[in-house]
């Protein structure tokens, strides 16, 4: 058998398979019918029947969603385990239809599967666990896959307060202050694994949904509860190191997506109280993003989408809220006291940071060398303290500061003081490394007057020769230009243009080779200058 006609047998069972939905009302038989084309509906090649406008209202139908054209009675929400689990599994179909199908996206959109959605938000919880988790997961997927879903979500279907309260029933949310959330105790038990699913799938859908435009600031509440919640959220533990990394990474990518006035709830904790030295602010959560980023430097792998958002995250909050840049600046630029030492050499973050500024990939260069450009306060002179000239070259090549000078962020005036150590040795300390640089050996100092004797006559050997070679390899280019101009001008015509051209090949092959081979770059320069002047 062919592997089209097995495509069109299988077609044809998903025909068949929806034909058996729409008649039969046993929980048994559907839940059955719905795990074979479950199956199927992995497959792209064979949903042509699936995702027609019948094809998502059948699923639909058996998920118990409203959404528009459906007839019928009202549907009612699952009774027995039986009609749950015919209504996962229709959900689980729909997940891998809309992922899987672009016509199936357009009809989920037609038929606003997305608002049915919402309307089930608000039942979501761990007592039906399955379908508020694939609820959210396919919620999900259509702001995912279409970007006027996720318009219509934020505007219309009020998706940003549903999934609010989803997170605030998961993580037993209890506010003690206007956007301050009471701290876990020391003793509470971790987030329980379905709880854990229910939030990050919540956290996902809200990361698609905020990435509208979100500089209304009609919105600031409902923003700064999503911070509140969100900082409660890095306080918390799951049962697992994995599982709790995962989900600081989802909260890290949803808050790079609010306003970044909005971050000052992370660290304005009136209840709870702060730390004098930062102006009575918290710093809690900042120490657990800088701890995330150095456990995330640490891994050494997919450095892009793990890395870069939790950098973004601490450098935009780091220029607008000053106390959290003065306690990033503490903890990753401390004062500097031993210089020996190259910046990039070592284990401090500081050091990691740095090594980052040369990385091979350009959005992990960026965001390294910005994150430290911002703690320095965009000063040129500060940063190069930290970094040396060498490995922030290509920050200030492109902010076009080689030269020296400042950002155009303002800042405050307050100056960094330096140490005592690094006051005496700074006079000493190389602008390009960063570091004190011990004194070359002399190479000649334990040499013998025959030796030295020796290697002046080689010199004059090869500076001899250079100048043959520049001489021979100049009045050969001189030849060269004259013959093409010669030709161009019709003053010789070649009969065979392609040896001509073969020639011309050799000769300039012939020239680079012997600048390769003898690694005088500044040759070129000189026997262009010769056949020009």
């Amino acid at each position: 058998m062919t592997s089209c006609a097995l495509w069109s047998l299988l077609k044809e069972l998903c025909q068949g398979l929806l034909k058996v939905l729409r008649r039969s009302d046993h929980p048994l038989c559907q839940s059955t019918c719905l795990e074979t084309l479950r199956i199927l509906s992995r497959d792209k090649r064979v949903l042509g029947p699936v995702t027609t406008k019948e094809g998502i209202l059948t699923l639909a139908g058996l998920a118990r969603i409203h959404v528009v054209g459906h007839d019928g009675e009202p549907l009612e929400e699952a009774q027995s385990a039986e009609e749950e689990r015919v209504v996962v599994e229709a959900l689980k179909c729909l997940c891998n239809v809309v992922f899987n199908s672009v016509p199936a996206q357009q009809v989920g959109a037609d038929v606003k599967l997305a608002e049915g959605l919402c309307a089930r938000l608000p039942s979501v919880s761990s007592s039906h666990h399955e379908v508020g988790l694939f609820s959210l997961r396919l919620l999900f997927l259509l702001s995912a896959l279409r970007t006027d879903v996720r318009g219509m979500l934020q505007k219309e279907a009020g998706a940003v307060r549903l999934l609010t309260d989803i997170l605030e029933r998961t993580l037993d949310v209890r506010w003690v202050g206007p956007y301050e959330a009471e701290a876990p105790k020391p003793e509470a038990l971790p987030i329980s694994s379905e709880n854990n699913e229910l939030a990050m799938e919540a956290l996902k859908a809200l990361f698609n949904i905020t990435m509208s435009d979100s500089s209304d600031e009609d919105n600031d509440h409902q923003l700064r509860l999503i911070a509140g919640i969100m900082r409660h959220l890095l306080m918390l533990k799951t049962h697992t190191e994995d599982k709790t990394e995962e989900a600081h990474s989802h909260t890290i990518n949803l808050l790079s997506n609010l306003p970044v006035r909005c971050l000052d709830v992370l660290i304005d904790i009136p209840v709870q109280g702060g730390m004098e030295t930062y102006g009575g602010k918290n710093m809690d959560v900042v120490q657990i993003l800088l701890d995330f980023m150095e456990k995330r430097i640490d891994k050494g792998t997919n450095y892009k989408e793990g890395l870069t958002p939790v950098l973004s995250l601490m450098t935009e909050s780091s220029r607008y809220h000053r106390e959290i840049r003065r306690y990033l600046k503490a903890q990753v630029l401390p004062p500097l006291k031993d210089v020996k030492e190259r910046p990039e050499i070592g284990c401090t973050v500081r050091n990691k940071l740095v090594r980052l500024m040369t990385h091979v990939d350009m959005a992990v260069k960026q965001g390294a060398a910005e994150f430290l450009f911002v703690l320095c306060k965009e000063s040129v002179d500060n940063l190069l303290k930290y970094t040396g000239y060498g490995n922030a070259a290509g920050l200030l090549m492109a902010r076009g500061l080689l030269a020296g000078g400042r950002g155009e962020t303002q800042y405050s005036s307050d100056e960094d003081s330096d140490t005592e150590e690094y006051k005496s040795a700074k006079p000493f300390i190389n602008p390009i490394t960063g570091h004190i640089e011990l004194p070359m050996p002399n190479p000649m100092e334990e040499m013998t007057e025959e030796q030295k004797e020796y290697e002046a006559q080689k010199l004059v050997k090869m500076i001899d020769e250079l100048s043959r070679w520049v001489f021979i390899l100049s009045q050969l280019m001189i030849y060269v230009i004259k013959i093409v101009k010669m030709v161009k001008y019709n003053k010789i015509v070649f009969h065979n243009c392609i040896f001509l051209n073969y020639i011309l090949f050799f000769i300039l092959c012939l020239f680079f080779f012997y600048i390769v081979l003898t690694q005088q770059s500044d040759l070129f320069f000189v026997i262009i200058f010769h056949c020009f002047k």
